[in-house]
């Protein structure tokens, strides 16, 4: 059963990942798509994939930097310019930035994470909702992290970011939740995406494949996620079948950061 007849979702980091695979859930659903990334041949390729497993999505592409307001306010404008109207947002594009301890981590980098991964997130509030209120309402996803509901060793500006973005997840609810929308975070732990691999490339060179491995052990399923496993959750908080689920972040992370001090 189609859940997203006639309504559009704007999906930022589409190309790849959780973005991709976001939005192939809500595609197959019947969702109108905007979908952004900064790189145009990557959206390109992933606007065929969509396609692909969902032939009869409206699919438009942009190109933007979550880090720059205009090109934010640009990919809103053009999405209501082509539907007519936002009825979900995932604000999804982020980056990990480096590893590196807090006395050593390079301040550059620092602000680059921020101004992607917290900024790009503000944007997308600061435009979106007010073409939500217009309309009536509307639901927004945010991504945090298990990073932004406990600490990450050598994550520190990822960890500030996405914790952030899990208290402005909250304000948006209490303070927008009155124009009927719904604002939600989740928090995802180690999901098997091209950035996740490119972590486990930095703790074990040598043997990445070593270090998923160990990782995994340490999950309760013993085992790491798959994008899609989180695409279903964040259709699912898109959608109108969720109800009354305001400012939470929602953990998926095969119970993980419940060992966290216990192991």
């Amino acid at each position: 059963m189609s859940t997203f007849n006639d309504k559009t979702i704007i999906i930022t980091g589409a190309a790849m990942g959780l973005g991709l695979a976001a939005s192939k859930a809500v595609a197959l659903k019947g969702a109108n798509l905007s979908i952004v990334d900064y790189n145009s041949e990557a959206l390109e390729k992933a606007k065929a994939e969509i396609n692909s497993v969902a032939p009869n999505a409206k699919i438009i592409t942009i190109v933007a930097d979550v880090s720059d307001e205009q090109a934010v306010k640009n990919y809103v404008d053009k999405t209501v310019e082509e539907f007519g109207r936002v009825d979900g947002l995932y604000n999804n594009a982020g980056i990990e930035g480096k590893q590196a301890s807090i006395v050593d981590y390079d301040v550059n980098i620092f602000k680059k994470v921020i101004d992607i991964n917290l900024m790009g997130v503000y944007y997308g509030l600061k435009y979106v909702i007010p073409v939500m209120q217009k309309q009536g309402g509307g639901k927004i996803v945010n991504v945090a992290s298990v990073g932004g509901i406990r600490g990450v060793v050598n994550q520190m500006p990822y960890v500030a970011s996405k914790h952030a973005v899990s208290g402005m997840t909250k304000n948006a609810a209490i303070e927008y939740g009155k124009d009927g929308i719904y604002t939600n975070a989740i928090a995802p732990g180690a999901i098997l995406t091209p950035m996740v691999a490119e972590a486990f490339k930095q703790v074990n060179p040598a043997d990445p494949k070593a270090a998923e491995t160990e990782y995994a052990q340490r999950n309760p399923t013993r085992q790491l996620g798959k994008p899609e496993n989180v695409g279903n959750l964040v259709a699912f908080l898109l959608s109108d079948e969720c109800q009354y689920v305001n400012g939470q972040t929602i953990a998926i992370d095969g119970g993980e950061s419940n060992l966290y001090g216990n192991s």
